[in-house]
């Protein structure tokens, strides 16, 4: 996503109801009132693996892939009562050097005539520079005078749902069929976004965005189905971007939202591969060929004080003067073996962990 001069974030392209002019990317001054900063970086691929240590902790393997970026104590097993992201890793595939974090999605893959899959590649978005990945939106209040409070040491939540087969509610995972070049038609799942995966050929990939509420309730830093704890705001617009509108009474404090995007290389898998009927040969590495099981999981993982001091400091883009940055060969050296032990990079009969397909 970019403007003529510079790299932009996504959700800083506001409708006029929310904003009254965009910011210029990368400048780290405070931003007024009506414009939204976003500081978004990338994170580069630590490693491709069937483990979930938020849904499935301690399962080896867990049910399905995923694509996992961020600090390097990733392990099966993250109990927030003893696992220190930042005093167990010793690096991070982030941009922001003191970001430990770990950030995970389900894995996209292609579908053959023969019925064999193939895994999707990923790329950076425009601007940005990594091996595949993700890239991350940390987003505050449009309204500078507005503060979000950072999460907690052992703050996790998650977006989307593995087993789902039907529209989820709110909207706040979908997909974009990307143009070669720039595609910033609203924001934040806004049209032409769809729950489900495109059904025609995309030449510029596909883009899949996850968002995470804006609201947590001040006490729990996890919850059992790792949602309850956190909340949208009440009042806000389908797509707004960032805090915005009221926190309810039982989630009165904003946090910052997340925001992942994710582009998958499927233009690789051009349309004379695809099934003869013309159907789109695209499927979630959870056995979903619709589209609505993707999601998105975090955990927090911020040394001391660095997140809070960049929202309070309104960063914007992959550049903030009061945090550490670390080039992209370095975060690109970052990376952790893989638990389980099995292909996933070559043409395979079944899905990683035989998960079947359900059309």
């Amino acid at each position: 996503m970019h403007l003529t001069k510079h790299p932009l974030a996504l959700g800083a392209l506001l409708s006029a109801s929310t904003a009254s002019a965009a910011p210029q990317g990368g400048f780290d001054y405070p931003t007024p009132v009506g414009t939204v900063p976003m500081m978004r970086f990338s994170c580069t691929q630590l490693v491709v693996d069937r483990i979930d240590p938020l849904v499935n902790p301690g399962s080896v393997p867990s049910p399905h892939l995923h694509q996992i970026v961020g600090g390097n104590s990733f392990t099966p097993s993250m109990d927030p009562l003893a696992h220190d992201l930042p005093s167990k890793s010793t690096c991070t595939t982030c941009t922001f050097s003191e970001d430990f974090s770990n950030y995970w999605t389900a894995v996209l893959f292609f579908r053959a005539r023969n019925g064999t899959y193939k895994r999707v590649a990923q790329h950076q978005e425009e601007g940005l520079r990594g091996n595949g990945g993700i890239t991350v939106y940390y987003i505050p209040n449009a309204d500078s005078k507005q503060t979000v409070t950072a999460f907690k040491p052992g703050f996790r939540m998650l977006v989307g749902d593995a087993s789902a087969k039907t529209p989820n509610a709110p909207r706040k995972v979908c997909h974009r069929c990307m143009p070669k070049s720039g595609d910033n038609r609203n924001i934040n799942c806004g049209p032409p976004d769809t729950e489900e995966l495109p059904s025609k050929h995309c030449v510029g990939g596909i883009r899949t965005v996850i968002t995470f509420p804006t609201c947590w309730d001040g006490k729990n830093l996890d919850s059992p189905d790792h949602q309850s704890h956190v909340a949208y705001a009440e009042g806000a617009t389908p797509y707004a971007v960032g805090p915005t509108a009221k926190c309810p009474d039982s989630h009165p404090v904003a946090i910052p939202q997340v925001m992942y995007e994710v582009r998958w290389q499927t233009q690789e898998f051009g349309p004379e591969l695809w099934p003869e009927d013309g159907s789109q040969p695209f499927v979630w590495s959870t056995g979903d060929p619709k589209g609505y099981s993707n999601h998105g999981d975090y955990v927090f993982g911020w040394q001391g004080d660095a997140l809070q001091r960049a929202m309070d400091a309104r960063c914007d883009n992959n550049h903030c003067s009061v945090l550490k940055e670390q080039p992209v060969e370095e975060a690109e050296k970052c990376a952790v073996a893989r638990h389980v032990e099995e292909d996933i990079d070559g043409w395979l009969t079944k899905l990683p962990g035989d998960v079947e397909v359900q059309y």
